[in-house]
């Protein structure tokens, strides 16, 4: 039986991105069967309901072995709506955000070349959604830490460490302060620590971590960096911003049966139907999502072909310092597929 993978096609840009995901698989001649899907407040702005993710999405995300989400908006405003990343990650418990930060084509930050790897716990800290107002002057959200999903995030950690021949685990707290949730996530570290002996790791609060990701961000090549919830949100969204573009940051949240891949970056509804943005994080996550789904030659071919298109420099965004559009540079990257894959590459 053939694999499926639901495409949710988001909001803002997320349609033109999930139009992307279609040429890219076809040129790459993948197997899986791509089921598009709505989710979003786009989708709601029309339907309305408790939900940003309709019942019939739902429906095909449980018959799908995985998920790739276009971006997606989450209105503040509307309290009794919940992020569609969110509300995935808890229903099917993908307790690893996995993001790669890594200098891709050659295309250098301001601050020099990048090569590490952030997994966040994407299910529970302040993300629990025990967020409450007690009186009309003040509230409270709880940061819910727990032995289980830390010890299953750290040993994801480590053996990502490990797949990469890598020997550091950078484990961001501030358990200084926060001696009980954050200490608990240590216990949890030096447990798993003792199964990977080849793997060293230390302890940054998260202030710390923050300034030397700017100050000193080479001493983390080669390394994971691993934390809680919110604290790497907040780190890995900086640390993206190490690299050429937030445009070529992908990234997965694993659960053990089941996986969701998306792009780093927001819906960027400024540039809705503009034809403009970098498609590169978009097509890195689907890459990932079908080498996920055990087309690894696919997966490396795309790899292949996207460096080279963005090395070349003459069909990519305006951010990466070209004037292509979303289409042209998927385009581009689709020839250089076939190109990869006649080859043998």
């Amino acid at each position: 039986m053939g694999k499926k993978a639901a495409l949710i096609r988001g909001d803002g840009v997320g349609p033109e991105l999930a139009d992307a995901i279609m040429t890219i698989h076809e040129a790459v001649g993948s197997k899986v069967e791509i089921i598009p899907v709505e989710a979003g407040y786009e989708w709601w702005l029309k339907h309305g309901g408790d939900s940003l993710i309709p019942k019939e999405t739902w429906d095909v995300l449980k018959q799908s072995n995985a998920v790739l989400k276009c971006p997606t908006t989450t209105p503040p405003e509307i309290k009794h709506l919940r992020s569609v990343a969110v509300s995935i990650r808890q229903r099917f418990d993908l307790y690893a955000n996995i993001r790669p930060i890594k200098t891709i084509g050659g295309i250098r930050g301001r601050l020099g070349p990048v090569d590490l790897i952030c997994v966040r716990e994407a299910t529970e800290g302040l993300y629990s959604g025990v967020d409450v107002r007690l009186t009309p002057d003040v509230a409270v959200a709880i940061r819910k830490i727990s032995r289980k999903q830390s010890l299953r995030v750290t040993r994801k950690a480590f053996e990502i460490a490990r797949e990469n021949g890598w020997k550091r685990v950078v484990v961001v707290t501030k358990r200084n302060i926060l001696k009980e949730t954050d200490g608990l996530f240590i216990e949890a570290v030096q447990e798993v620590a003792k199964d990977y002996p080849e793997i060293s790791w230390e302890e940054y609060f998260v202030d710390n971590l923050a300034q030397q990701l700017v100050k000193n961000h080479e001493k983390f090549n080669q390394a994971v960096i691993l934390g809680t919830n919110l604290f790497m949100d907040i780190i890995s969204e900086e640390a993206a911003a190490l690299v050429a573009s937030i445009g070529m940051v992908y990234s997965a949240n694993m659960g053990d049966n089941y996986a969701m891949f998306e792009p780093a970056h927001g819906s960027a509804p400024k540039y809705k139907g503009q034809n403009k943005v970098n498609p590169t994080a978009t097509i890195l996550s689907y890459a990932w999502m079908i080498g996920y789904l055990g087309e690894k030659d696919k997966m490396n071919s795309i790899f292949r072909a996207t460096e080279q298109v963005i090395a070349e420099g003459k069909n990519v965004t305006y951010d990466l310092g070209g004037n292509a559009s979303t289409s042209e540079m998927t385009e581009a990257i689709a020839k250089k597929i076939r190109i990869v894959l006649d080859k043998g590459q």
